[in-house]
Order: structure tokens, then sequence, then C-alpha cells
């Protein structure tokens, strides 16, 4: 059973065609890192994977389960169950390149507000697993920090605790280390390599190109919206095969 399967996903904003069909396969531990220009494609299509974004076309599978669509009043397409959409997303956890993390509530606060209301976990047995994933992270002398006084780092690694803390299946991150200082980058790199160790499946959109060739199982290039071409790190990086991709790494590897 594939822990991720997407299947002639397809999604346009108005006339501008974003995804052409767009087939993805990620099991059980792979490391699938998207790499492209900017435009290509690529946080459309995790944001269409957890839903975030409706895909006007194509099938998703999460760990087995097929999402459901229908087609609404004006012919759009759109989620036919949200129960289960909020079972997907807590099964397919995100990290947005943005942090995203909650002003108002402190780092333990951030990663403990979504277990104990969503998951219904005892505020003592989320606080526990909070305090461990803080530990995981490097964070666990920041706990009562609020976001506004940690760097973009140490915000993002706050990030990823609080989306661990749901422990999902599969980790979904989209260029995580966009928003950060070079100095910062680092840092954050160094927590999702462990989190490569422990065994994770992930689908890891970033521009971080030696990162993605050193931790992945295989690298998947998007070019307008289409599966330019996906193999192996080493083959693809040292062998492509397509003109588009020999030119894009030619730019940025």
């Amino acid at each position: 059973m594939a822990a991720v399967a997407v299947r002639g996903l397809r999604k346009s904003y108005g006339n501008v065609p974003v995804l052409k069909g767009i087939d993805l396969t990620a099991n059980q531990g792979d490391v699938i890192s998207i790499i492209g220009a900017s435009g290509s494609g690529k946080s459309t299509a995790l944001r269409c994977i957890n839903l975030l974004e409706t895909p006007d076309a194509g099938e998703i599978e999460i760990c087995g389960e097929v999402i459901r669509m229908r087609s609404g009043s004006h012919g759009q397409n759109g989620p036919a169950d949200r129960h289960q959409i909020e079972r997907i997303r807590r099964t397919a956890g995100m990290v947005f390149q943005s942090f995203d993390l909650w002003s108002h509530l402190t780092v333990l606060q951030n990663v403990i507000e979504a277990p104990i209301h969503v998951l219904q976990k005892p505020r003592k047995e989320a606080i526990d697993h909070a305090l461990h994933l803080l530990e995981k992270v490097g964070l666990s002398d920041k706990l009562n920090h609020y976001p506004s006084r940690l760097s973009g780092g140490q915000q993002q690694r706050a990030a990823i605790a609080r989306t661990l803390a749901m422990q999902p299946k599969v980790m979904l991150f989209d260029e995580p280390t966009s928003a950060l200082d070079p100095e910062l980058v680092g840092e954050v790199l160094r927590v999702i390599r462990g989190l490569v160790e422990e065994g994770r499946t992930m689908l890891l959109v970033t521009h971080e190109m030696r990162f993605a060739r050193e931790v992945s199982d295989k690298i998947v290039f998007l070019h307008q919206g289409r599966v330019e071409e996906e193999g192996s790190p080493d083959r693809l990086f040292d062998r492509p095969e397509s003109d588009q991709t020999r030119k894009f790494l030619r730019q940025h590897f």
C-alpha cells in the first residue's frame, strides 16, 4: 500500500493551468523531493494532496484511503465528505514556508493546542509529548517563549514540532527553509534530516538541491505543471535525460 498515490492531478486558477496531470507515488518510508522552477506547480501539488487546494481532476490516495470528490452545482470539484478531509489532514501533516505559528500562544501552547482539541488527548499526555518533541527539535529552553521572540529558524522548528504532535503518517514540507536567512537554514535541515533517519514518509518541496540529493529516495522534477523527469538522486543529478532538467540543474546545482 502506497503512503501517497496521486493520479492525473489537475489544477487551474481561472484559465491558467498549474497542474496538468501529475502522477506521483510515495511508498511507506520514502523521502521524495519535488524540485522545479518557481511556478512549476510544486507547492500547488502539495496543497492539493491535503486539500488546502481543491484539485479540478484526478485522484488522491493517502495510506490506502481515496479522497472522495464530487461536482458542485456550478460544476466545480469539491470534497464529498468534510470529516474525511479532516482525517486526511491529520494523516498528512504539512509544514509551511511561513511557519504559521499562533502568535498569541507560547511555543508549548502551539504544540499542544491541536492534540488536545482535535485528537482529544489528555492535557498532561499532550504536554509530555510536546516536551519530548521540543527537545527533539532543540527548543526545550524556548517552550514558554512567544513566536515573536524566536528567530525564523526557531519558529520553523517549532512548526515542525507542532506538526509532529499530531502524529502524522506522512509529512509534507513546502519549502521549509525559503523564508529563512542563510545562516538559519542548517538548523532546520538538521531537524528534517533527523526525521529522515527515523524512517518517516516525507514529500519535500525544496530549493536546497544538495540536501535533496543527500536525503531523498527519489527526485521528482516538475516543469510547467507536469512531471518532466523523476528518478533516484544519483541518476537524475548525474545523468538527467530531459533538456529541461539539465537546464534547471545547471542554474540551481
